[in-house]
């Protein structure tokens, strides 16, 4: 078939006279070229490239002196020495405010999240204090606001939880959340950064995780270590008698009193400062009221005695250490021997023009919990809920993490022994507020309208979480996830294509009804490139488009199928074509760079 330049502008069909397409003016044929060649080693770094460094971050190199390379290099591995050095009082004095803001925020939250993952509360303040130190050297964004997060804590102690109890097992327990974190470091920092949509999980474990904290708000001392919803409800009411009447009331009462104050700021995001500085009121005015009645509040739980000083080393306390005898796990824990979110920085970087490198910032959090792990620190990442305060504080740079690790060093060498009383319900509601907000039933209901496969694996997770277990219930979610994305690559979309009136546009039948059929033509759309998994169901679906075609023009009696048009506008084809020498068996006849010039150049010999 021969390659002709003409196009057809009114093409019909002797046999069927109605039918009468009016095309576009003729168009001009272009050339089908082979792709350039190319080494298996210059592919290979090519891909490379454009999975792993997409900005290609050695551009600014280029053309530069030694020394000035010497200087780019230092800033792109240590963005403090980029903006260190313009850094004045004007800027020193917004972050000291913002700074002393989420210091408020982060003390209690520390001690709180903590608890979430079951571990000491003095490691929630030693998290609060190492990991932003080292951000603000290595991090890019300048109003993140790194921390412990009620996320990470929740996944940590549900699984952790899982495989052994804290109570029976300090030490062990501990080695875990040293070596999870210290691990997940090393895949963050070795690792580009993925989003998943997990909304069934994380609401189902926030249920689990708010029924858990009864045992805080109601003043149960024997309760359940399982963490599915039938369980906890069953020792919730088994252990009536232990309920204390006290505790209800002042844990229900900080409780609103923290709820009533996050519905506030985020119905007016100017009142922010109201939720930032309600968790460290609300721990000051508990422990206030409980060591002045404590004559008369026997049954009030509190956090007791937290140790005074800095982090203690713990590179002992990794589990690959422990293996080889590094730590005694008969040993009591005492102070000597003790993995969302570049989406939050890129968010705020968004509203101040300035932009996150996202391999920094994997770098960044990757290192700061690999030296975490080795100083009694548990996994922390970037907090919405603290990044968010830090940005309407008015930050200018990560100093201000800086100014809230010096104010939690200083809580931790001065101000422990003030939390003696604090009581137990009052991280407890914190706990209940911060988990809240991870149940995002418009987030599910968005799912449902968008992808109802997805819902589907949302529930799955969701119901999996609540009655069977978390592990199983985000196993669930992965799985469902997993087999979306086989369904989508083995058995591809194809749809019908026509002619838009007037254009050299061919689109879906089914979606645009302006479209119509071109007489003797079945243009069909690949909608996923071509895999051997999927080659023999294409080959399969289009005969079935041929026969139900051809059924559909005897019962209409339209002009019979001449030509079947497939239009692959995915991927590599040339290269794959030409590779396979499938293009040694007609050359490049048949192949077009569009569907309106395969039309054109086929339909031409049959008006003549």
């Amino acid at each position: 078939m021969g390659i002709n330049s003409n196009r057809v502008e009114h093409f019909s069909d002797p046999s069927c006279p109605e039918a009468t397409v009016t095309m576009p003016p003729p168009l001009e044929l272009h050339r089908v070229c082979l792709p350039p060649h190319k080494t298996t080693l210059q592919k290979f770094r090519d891909r490379v490239s454009e999975i792993f460094f997409p900005d290609d971050p050695l551009h600014r190199f280029k053309n530069q002196t030694w020394i000035r390379k010497l200087v780019l290099g230092l800033q792109f591995f240590f963005p403090v020495f980029q903006w260190g050095p313009s850094y004045g009082l004007n800027l020193l004095r917004s972050d000291i405010i913002s700074g002393l803001t989420i210091a408020s925020l982060a003390i209690p939250q520390g001690i709180s999240y903590a608890k979430l993952a079951n571990l000491p509360p003095i490691i929630g303040l030693y998290s609060s204090f190492v990991p932003p130190l080292i951000y603000s050297v290595l991090g890019s964004s300048r109003h993140l606001g790194v921390g412990p997060v009620s996320i990470a804590s929740l996944v940590m102690g549900t699984m952790l939880s899982e495989t052994v109890s804290y109570s029976e097992q300090p030490i062990l327990y501990l080695q875990l959340a040293f070596t999870a974190t210290f691990f997940a470091g090393v895949f963050q920092a070795f690792s580009r950064p993925t989003t998943a949509t997990l909304v069934g999980f994380m609401a189902g474990a926030a249920i689990i995780v708010s029924l858990q904290q009864l045992k805080g708000l109601l003043g149960i001392v024997h309760f359940t270590s399982k963490m599915q919803i039938v369980p906890v409800l069953l020792s919730v009411f088994r252990q009536k008698n232990e309920w204390s009447w006290q505790t209800i009331v002042m844990g229900t009462s900080f409780l609103v009193f923290l709820l009533t104050t996050r519905k506030i700021s985020m119905r007016k995001p100017k009142l922010f400062w109201i939720s930032a500085a309600a968790p460290l009121t609300s721990v000051i005015l508990s422990t206030i009221l409980v060591y002045l009645l404590r004559s008369k509040l026997h049954g009030v739980s509190t956090i007791g005695h937290l140790p005074k000083g800095l982090n203690p080393p713990s590179s002992n306390m990794l589990f690959f250490a422990a293996l080889f005898g590094g730590c005694d796990k008969n040993q009591p824990y005492n102070r000597n021997t003790l993995p969302h979110r570049i989406a939050v920085g890129r968010t705020f970087a968004a509203l101040k023009n300035y932009q996150v490198d996202g391999n920094k910032e994997m770098m960044a959090i990757g290192l700061m919990n690999m030296a975490g792990s080795c100083s009694s620190c548990y996994v922390t990442t970037g907090s919405f809920s603290r990044s968010a305060v830090n940005y309407n504080a008015g930050a200018q740079t990560v100093v201000s993490n800086v100014i809230m690790a010096a104010t939690v060093l200083v809580t931790l060498l001065f101000l422990m022994p003030l939390f003696s009383y604090t009581p137990s319900f009052i991280l407890a509601a914190i706990i209940i507020t911060a988990v809240i907000g991870l149940i995002d039933y418009q987030a599910a209901i968005r799912l449902w309208k968008v992808d109802k496969l997805d819902f589907v694996a949302c529930l799955c997770s969701f119901l999996g979480v609540l009655f069977i277990s978390v592990p199983l219930g985000l196993a669930i979610a992965v799985g469902v996830s997993v087999f979306k994305i086989l369904l989508h690559v083995t058995r591809p979309n194809t749809v019908v294509l026509g002619n838009i009136p007037g254009t050299q546009i061919y689109q879906n039948l089914s979606r645009y009804r302006e479209a119509s059929r071109v007489p003797s033509f079945l243009i069909l759309a690949v909608e996923s490139p071509i895999y051997f998994a999927n080659s023999t169901y294409l080959q399969e679906r289009i005969l079935r488009w041929v026969r139900e075609e051809e059924e559909r023009v005897d019962s209409n009696k339209e002009s019979a199928m001449k030509c079947i048009i497939l239009d692959m506008t995915v991927g590599t084809v040339m290269e794959k074509l030409h590779q396979s020498n499938v293009l040694q068996s007609f050359g490049l006849n048949g192949l077009y760079l569009t569907v309106g010039e395969a039309v054109a150049d086929i339909s031409s010999p049959w008006k003549a």
